[in-house]
Order: C-alpha cells, then sequence, then structure tokens
C-alpha cells in the first residue's frame, strides 16, 4: 500500500517535523511506501506531486490547522487527524489505515 501524507502544526517547527519521521519509521516498520509532505516554518518541504498523490491508495492529513493546497486532494480516499494522534501512536494510525482499506 502507498501513503502520502501531509505534517502540519501551528508554529510549523518541532511537532511537524516529529510526526513526519513517527509516521516515516512506523510505515517502514509495516512495510509500507510512504512519502510525507511538511508544511512548516520553512514552507513546503517534501511536495507531493500530483503523480504521488494519484497513485496513493490513502492520503493522510496529520495537522490542527488548515493546510496549504487541500484541493489537491479532492475525490483521494482521505483520512485527517490531530497531529497528537500521530505523534501518540503512528503504528496504530497506519494499521487503522490498513483495516479500512479492506473495506
Amino acid at each position: 500500500m502507498k501513503i502520502v501524507a501531509v505534517t502540519a502544526c501551528p508554529t510549523g517547527i518541532a511537532h511537524t517535523y516529529m510526526a513526519a519521521e513517527a509516521l516515516e519509521k512506523a510505515a517502514s516498520a509495516l512495510g509500507l511506501r510512504l512519502k510525507v509532505e511538511t508544511q512548516g516554518a520553512m514552507g513546503l518541504e517534501n511536495t507531493l506531486t500530483a503523480r504521488d498523490i494519484a497513485q496513493a491508495d490513502w492520503v493522510l492529513i496529520a495537522s490542527d490547522i488548515p493546510i496549504e493546497q487541500q484541493e489537491r486532494f479532492v475525490g483521494c480516499r482521505l483520512r485527517q487527524l490531530p497531529l497528537e494522534s500521530v505523534l501518540l501512536d503512528a503504528i496504530g494510525v497506519l494499521k487503522a489505515l490498513l483495516r479500512d482499506a479492506a473495506t
């Protein structure tokens, strides 16, 4: 399964990048393909391309603020969660996507 994700927090510093790292580690542990775009103090980094989005089985947005360019994900299978959910249990978040993908 391929997942693309966006992480963002109100200050755009620590939690944005901590969540991205947690997702990357969890995806690796579960054998999932993942690309994470961060929307932090430095702007958009590791930006998701139209191709990344089109090839994804899921779009995961982990953010407590509105993200930039949300319209890119219209029509995608999307899950939006508070950033804290990923920080507390990234593996659980990704396992939930796996379960829901089967439905």
